[in-house]
């Protein structure tokens, strides 16, 4: 059974709002500009009228993707349209770990893992084939959502006949605001006034509380 990293959102305001949460970029070898995503989204009263709560839980596994584009990513638009996903091992020195899948196009999807020689500690890797433009396609992290599925954290805009390294991060923001989940948002406006809920260090459930003067609580 899949481990759940699970945030539970309480709001101390007198009114109601609405929260979204997203992830820290992943570190990219390859590519040029990341992209962030929102992930989830929901809307909650105050706590002291209606003794709501929210709760956001992903599992943990970590998955490629890439996704077809209309255009360049745009803040406030979706990230693209056709996707595909693939459960990934991160690389680890010293142990075979099957790390790396390759693009294809037509139709679009991506291989199974394999070992590949070469791919940064703690990421995995994405290879894609040739392409010409006007295609555009997004190359990066994926994550699944409970009861809503898999969606694309962050990512580059791919490169023709090339492959992009990517180191997921499991860092996680909430903000209030409303996005969609797989828009295109700012990660560095965004995460200035969001409350920072840190996996990294083993934790599998963090809450998170806004304040009735709009500070965050995180424990």
């Amino acid at each position: 059974m899949s481990t759940l990293l699970t945030i539970n959102i309480e709001n101390d305001e007198s009114t109601n709002q609405t929260f979204y949460v997203f992830q820290q970029p992943a570190i990219y070898d390859g590519g040029s500009q990341v992209y962030s995503n929102a992930l989830w989204s929901g809307l909650l009263g105050g706590y002291q009228e209606s003794g709501g709560t929210l709760t956001f839980q992903i599992n943990m596994q970590f998955y490629a993707g890439i996704q077809q584009a209309h255009s360049t990513p745009q803040v406030g638009h979706s990230s693209g349209y056709a996707s595909a996903i693939r459960a990934i091992d991160l690389e680890t020195d010293g142990t075979t770990t099957n790390d790396s899948v390759t693009a294809t196009l037509t139709p679009l999807g991506l291989s199974r893992p394999v070992a590949e020689e070469g791919v940064q500690g703690g990421a995995f890797r994405i290879n894609t084939p040739s392409f010409s433009p006007p295609a555009i396609y997004n190359v990066g992290s994926a994550i699944e959502v409970v009861d809503q599925g898999v969606v694309m954290s962050n990512f580059v805009v791919a490169s023709p006949d090339t492959f992009v390294d990517c180191q997921p991060i499991l860092k996680f923001y909430v903000a209030t605001g409303t996005y969609t989940p797989g828009t295109v948002m700012n990660f560095t406006q965004a995460s200035l006034h969001a409350a920072l809920c840190d996996f990294t260090g083993g934790k599998t459930e963090i809450n998170v509380t806004l304040n009735n003067d709009g500070t965050w609580k995180v424990g």
